[in-house]
């Protein structure tokens, strides 16, 4: 595999688009990325995004808390803890001696960090090994995980914005998490994810990879519509993603 270096924020991050109207709404999709063979490698090479990378250690991206979009999505989460069983979730029994695996930090709520990781997520000494608790034990009992897990941590690194433009209309956009979207210091942001070439080795492309994902955060049709357009495009030769051009500058 490539060397891990943590590329450099630049100017020739092009990307192809395709957009259409839907129900009173634009939905715009990055191609460049929906198209590319990118996939989640946590367990599998990941590189976390601590200071330096680390493999071994097992934190993927969850070395921070995770925050929530509402408090019904935070209840929900509470309800999805209390599932848990012991042998599911390592740090169990330290989450009820700190009062809860949920609490509020400058006033906002999310989920503790405990040894430098996410209170949910197992490590590598774990009997059944290191994971989400909450991935894992939907994955074990047949359900979907975006049912248990906090919204960000099944999102990314897909990430929906929108836009209303003066007349009321709204945009929506559907594309890579990128670095300047952890905010203040995301220039100097370890975010290997969408940016080591080592994640763009799946067998099927990203549309397909997080169908799932993609249809919970716009809908079964508008995903629908986007897959029909692709396929028309089928025969298209169409931009590599970038950080797969740099793979290819570099071989």
């Amino acid at each position: 595999m490539t060397r891990p270096v943590r590329s450099k924020i630049t100017d020739d991050d092009v990307h192809e688009w395709v957009s259409f109207d839907h129900r009173g709404e634009t939905y715009t999709f990055d191609l460049t990325w929906l198209l590319s063979p990118w996939h989640c490698i946590y367990g599998d090479g990941c590189l976390g995004i601590g200071e330096s990378p680390d493999a071994e250690a097992g934190m993927g991206c969850c070395i921070h808390g995770a925050h929530f979009v509402d408090k019904e999505e935070r209840a929900r989460v509470r309800a999805a803890a209390e599932r848990l069983r012991d042998d599911e979730w390592q740090f169990k029994g330290v989450a009820e001696s700190l009062g809860g695996a949920i609490h509020k930090v400058d006033g906002d709520w999310m989920t503790r960090v405990h040894e430098g990781g996410c209170i949910f997520l197992n490590r590598p000494d774990h009997h059944a090994g290191a994971g989400c608790a909450f991935h894992n034990a939907a994955i074990s009992r047949g359900e979907t995980y975006l049912d248990w897990k906090p919204s960000v941590c099944w999102q990314v690194p897909v990430r929906l914005d929108f836009h209303t433009d003066d007349n009321d209309h709204t945009t929506n956009i559907l594309r890579e998490w990128k670095r300047r979207d952890w905010g203040d210091g995301g220039e100097d942001f370890h975010w290997w994810c969408t940016e080591d070439p080592r994640a763009f080795t799946a067998s099927q492309p990203v549309y397909l990879g997080s169908r799932e994902e993609i249809v919970a955060l716009v809908g079964e049709e508008v995903y629908e519509r986007l897959v029909a357009l692709i396929d028309e495009r089928s025969t298209e030769v169409l931009l590599p993603h970038p950080s797969l051009r740099r793979r290819a500058a570099s071989d």
